[in-house]
């Protein structure tokens, strides 16, 4: 398990609390190519836990111990597909997806992976639509990067849905270009 640093990702970064998961986000991508690493850079603290391994391929990278679950998955049918099997990995683990972060391509997401966002809706504890950040392909350090307003609030939107109460406990309906909370 590492603990990931924007400056330096050779090993666990020493944190306030550093044995105490409360706080701490983990990512895992659904696929690779997810983003998950990016979105643990700019979540910190947060681990960056790789990605879902398939049914039979091995153990759960992690024991949820009540850590606060985000899953990320790009925009496509392909990785919606991806995501419901990483969801039905996690959570036959005893893990909880907090987050579901889709993370934009730049390209509109298509309806048949918008549907099958939407039947893990019940099954995640928020759906956040993650959006392209052109300067995120050009940068080494994505911390040092100036996100633009929205891309700060969908972060931070993440963040307060996985640390909330209930790990995501808030519920959030976002079909395309809808912004709902419930």
């Amino acid at each position: 398990m590492q603990l990931l640093s924007a400056r330096s990702r050779s090993g666990p970064v020493a944190q306030p609390g550093a044995g105490d998961s409360r706080g701490v986000i983990v990512v895992v991508g659904a696929h690779g190519g997810a983003g998950a690493t990016t979105l643990a850079i700019l979540l910190q603290p947060a681990w960056d836990m790789g990605v879902v391994r398939p049914p039979g391929q091995g153990p759960l990278l992690f024991p949820p111990g009540g850590r606060h679950l985000v899953l990320a998955a790009r925009n496509t049918a392909l990785a919606a597909g991806r995501a419901i099997g990483a969801v039905n990995a996690l959570t036959s683990q005893g893990a909880r997806v907090a987050v579901l972060a889709m993370v934009s391509d730049g390209m509109p997401e298509p309806a048949s992976a918008s549907y099958r966002f939407q039947l893990l809706q019940p099954r995640v504890g928020v759906l956040v639509r993650v959006p392209f950040v052109t300067a995120l392909r050009a940068v080494d350090d994505p911390a040092l990067l100036d996100l633009p307003r929205k891309a700060r609030r969908v972060l931070a939107e993440i963040r307060a849905a996985a640390l909330g109460p209930a790990g995501g406990a808030v519920t959030r309906t976002a079909g395309r270009g809808q912004r709902t909370w419930g």
